[in-house]
């Protein structure tokens, strides 16, 4: 799989622009602040409807501008897909797939498969464990493009479900029997099953995922970092001994009862844990609780990693997911961010070989003194000035 052209235009500091990388590997060289990550964060952002530097989408938009666009012609075993977004402020993305437009952007997912190493993704390691979840439910999406329907439907029954114990725990603080409060306790069964469906079909689709990825992570930690200890990832779920034991088997084969099995479990723990919800008005129970557990030996990655095994291990798993999508059937696009900079020479050297056997590789570099010799590159100058709209980024 390659980009063989993408266009932007009122992307970031981007007024227009319109590049044809192809297959191979294409460095982007430039000052910082000029306009290089804004290149990959546009394709990153097309391969999973989010950024890896902001939550929101509006940061992204020009300033001055109501909308940003996105295209990208991808060529995948000799057939060529044009997807297009547009990034509304105030009001939904709208995307078209070779110029129709499709109901809900989330239908381009699983076109242009992409894996996009970046500093920020020593938070995979260091940070909250929501950026963890954000990892593991990106590469689900860009595996399985459907689960993006059901992370979105779980959101949604999530958020009207903490609606409904915000009211009736504050009818029960006030000692009052309201027709509010006592609506929102006669309702919270349905949207308790509803909360358990979509959430154990997100939960069995984790589970499946941190099982084939675990031992790609082993693999790709043990070539950076050789003298280090081991290092493994397991699924830390909120369902605690409400889990069934066998679902945890690495080695499962999983079915449609298994799903079952887990909406049974998550039915019993949201009952027994209702009466906590009710008085701290908050689900305490579901996949968005949950984290990736990540372990070099028998200790936790956080807090016991020093800087430059946080750093392998952030780069074992952006390699374990480029291996596994490349198990798929096809090589995802590789998108490194300014990170040779972060590297010592011995990562610098395992993440090369990776490059160079991929189809293609985009880097962004500060300087090109940063990138290994032995990656030949076509290269482009990104350089940005300064206009009354804004500062404005150039490429030649």
């Amino acid at each position: 799989m390659f980009v063989r052209k993408f266009s932007l235009r009122n992307f970031r500091s981007w007024d227009t622009v319109t590049l044809e990388p192809g297959p191979g590997i294409t460095l982007f060289l430039g000052p910082n602040g000029h306009g290089k990550t804004n290149l990959l964060e546009s394709l990153g952002y097309l391969a999973t409807l989010s950024s890896h530097r902001v939550s929101t989408d509006a940061p992204m938009i020009r300033v001055g501008a109501s909308a940003a666009q996105i295209g990208a012609v991808v060529v995948n075993h000799g057939r060529e897909l044009a997807i297009d977004l547009e990034i509304n402020d105030g009001k939904a993305n709208r995307a078209k797939m070779n110029g129709s437009p499709l109901r809900r952007p989330r239908e381009i997912l699983g076109v242009l498969r992409g894996v996009l190493f970046a500093p920020e993704d020593l938070s995979l390691v260091r940070g909250d464990p929501g950026d963890r979840r954000r990892f593991l439910d990106e590469l689900v999406s860009t595996r399985r493009p459907r689960m993006a329907a059901v992370r979105a439907d779980y959101d949604k029954v999530l958020r009207q479900r903490t609606a409904l114990l915000k009211t009736a725990g504050g009818a029960l603080r006030r000692g009052s029997r309201s027709s509010d409060g006592t609506s929102a306790l006669a309702t919270l069964d349905v949207w308790d099953g509803h909360l358990a469906a979509h959430g154990a079909e997100l939960l069995a689709a984790r589970l499946q995922l941190v099982a084939e990825l675990g031992p790609y992570v082993a693999d790709s930690y043990a070539r950076l970092a050789p003298e280090s200890r081991p290092a493994s990832i397991g699924y830390r779920s909120s369902l605690g001994a409400s889990m069934p034991p066998e679902l945890t088997d690495p080695h499962r084969e999983w079915t449609r009862d298994d799903v079952e099995l887990l909406e049974a479990s998550f039915l019993n723990e949201l009952a027994y844990a209702r009466p906590k919800e009710i008085d701290r008005g908050v689900c305490l129970v579901g996949p968005h609780r949950d984290d990736l557990d990540l372990r070099l030996g028998d200790q936790p990655a956080k807090g016991f990693a020093s800087h430059g095994e946080s750093w392998s291990f952030a780069l074992a798993m952006r390699l374990a997911a480029f291996a596994l999508l490349r198990y798929d059937g096809s090589d995802p696009v590789l998108m490194l961010d300014d990170v040779f900079a972060e590297l010592d020479r011995k990562r610098r050297r395992a993440l090369a070989e990776v490059a160079a056997d991929a189809e293609q590789v985009l880097i962004t570099a500060a300087v090109a003194e940063d990138v290994p010799e032995e990656l030949e590159a076509t290269r482009f100058a990104v350089e940005a000035v300064d206009r009354p709209d804004g500062r404005t980024s150039t490429i030649r």
